[in-house]
């Protein structure tokens, strides 16, 4: 259909914002095509940051171990000793058991013996006022606190993964519409260069290096879209650790959400039962809570049984049987006994006892900060959600009626009643809704799955499928 010189100008001026519209995503000879389920699961299994907090999980898991262990045994020793000893000068000849009598008996440093001592002590708790208990308590909610600090990584990685792939599914769908756009372009510069030709009266030159200005600033354009494309195409390799000679691709079409939005009170029960954050802050508090007994555990006195056994030998030495008089060198003996142990440092016992009270308030007033704080961002969330949604779907009904309009400007056209630059002008307005609507519809996804993260179900949903997108008309 012919167009006019100025429709034509300011068609293209109008297809440079489309063209300018944010994309990303670059088309590389390697491609790997992930839905968002796969793309947020491989992003979790190769994430550092994720593995990062396992790791720590793991040094809780061996300090939960370690604090059971000392439940049993723990004062578990075992010394032994190795030297060279003098034999025995016995110049009178005298019998062993009487030894000890013989002034005249000396050490004989002339004749040195390999001396060997064996020794085990042990040492077990019977009551030590809640401090192995309440050790043991601390450490099992230290994994509680590191279990809920993955869960926390995991649903930021995968709110982040979540996003750049609808950014990816924008990308296809703009381009798309940049094809249609440039074939525009070009049947606009061919119809000037027909109109010229002809000779047409309302046509010059001026309105040739117009059209060719505006496509210069069309493709300068075009070349800074490309960059930025490759950039964010660059960052969302990065998150998924993919090799440099393959890129990432989404599966499937830029579609709006099938989402159902509940009420406020709903995704705010849902964020305190299973926000990470708020996990983190319970267990830690009842972790401190732990360690506060276990500080003033050590105020009381602590009951334990005690047990040793020592064996000494050294040849040419002798075992004395008097009760009252022995060889330390040569001999054996047993201990079985119950004890108490008393720390005497008050001052500083309670001083510690202070110190955790004063945490335990602290991880008290983070948990009530941190439980507003959550409220909050579902509330923020939620009604963002409620923004977008109704941007969505008045977007919806503009290009709607931008269609309505295109097609009626089309038929005038084609039975010569029409005006070209109605028509003109319904292209532009048909192209930028279409351009805005696709914008519309990523801003929606995006505000759904921040609700849902925000709520503290993101990873669940993906989990189960329930992100599914509507076909578009």
């Amino acid at each position: 259909m012919p167009l006019t010189p100025r429709a034509v100008s300011s068609l293209v001026v109008v297809l440079v914002a489309v063209y300018s519209l944010p994309c990303l995503g670059q088309s590389r000879p390697d491609t790997l095509f992930l839905s968002i389920e796969g793309a947020v699961e491989r992003a979790l299994g190769v994430s550092p940051e994720v593995a990062e907090i396992v790791a720590k999980r793991r040094f809780s898991e061996a300090r939960y171990d370690y604090a059971r262990a000392n439940r049993f045994l723990t004062e578990f020793n075992v010394t032994t000793a190795h030297a060279l000893v003098p034999g025995i000068e016995n110049p009178n000849a005298t019998p062993t058991d009487e030894l000890y009598l013989d002034p005249e008996v000396r050490n004989d440093w002339g004749s040195l013996r390999m001396f060997n001592q064996f020794e085990v002590s042990v040492l077990q708790p019977i009551w030590t006022w809640g401090e192995v208990s309440k050790s043991i308590s601390a450490a099992k909610s230290g994994i509680a606190v590191d279990e809920a600090a993955v869960d926390r990584k995991a649903s930021e990685v995968a709110l982040r993964t979540t996003e750049l792939f609808y950014d990816l599914q924008l990308t296809v769908a703009l381009e798309r519409l940049t094809d249609e756009a440039g074939e525009i372009v070009a049947r606009a510069k061919r119809e000037i260069n027909r109109l010229l030709d002809e000779g047409a009266d309302d046509v010059d030159d001026a309105d040739l290096f117009q059209v060719l200005i505006t496509e210069e600033t069309f493709n300068r354009q075009v070349t800074e879209v490309i960059e930025k494309r490759a950039t964010a195409t660059a960052a969302v390799s990065r998150q998924l650790f993919v090799d440099d000679s393959t890129t990432v691709a989404a599966a499937g079409p830029l579609e709006l959400l099938a989402f159902s939005l509940d009420s406020l009170s709903y995704y705010q029960a849902l964020a305190i039962e299973h926000r990470p954050i708020l996990q983190q802050a319970i267990a830690g508090l009842r972790a401190q809570s732990a360690l506060v007994e276990v500080e003033r555990s050590h105020l009381y006195p602590k009951v334990a049984v005690g047990a040793g056994y020592r064996f000494s030998h050294a040849p040419g030495r002798f075992r004395i049987p008097n009760p009252y008089v022995s060889d330390r060198l040569r001999g054996q003996s047993a201990r079985v006994g119950i004890g108490l142990r008393q720390n005497l440092n008050i001052l500083q016992t309670r001083g510690k006892i202070r110190q955790a009270e004063a945490q335990l308030d602290q991880i008290s007033s983070q948990q009530s900060a941190a439980r507003q704080l959550v409220l909050f961002e579902v509330e923020e969330a939620y009604r963002n959600v409620v923004i977008r949604e109704a941007a969505a779907e008045a977007q919806t009904n503009a290009l709607r009626i931008s269609r309505e309009w295109l097609q009626t400007e089309t038929i005038n056209f084609d039975l010569d009643i029409g005006d070209t630059e109605n028509l003109v002008r319904a292209v532009q307005t048909n192209l930028t809704l279409r351009a805005e609507q696709y914008q519309a519809i990523r801003d929606y996804n995006v505000s759904v799955v921040r609700l849902l993260s925000a709520s503290g179900i993101l990873l669940e949903s993906l989990q189960s499928g329930t992100l599914v997108g509507i076909p578009n008309e």
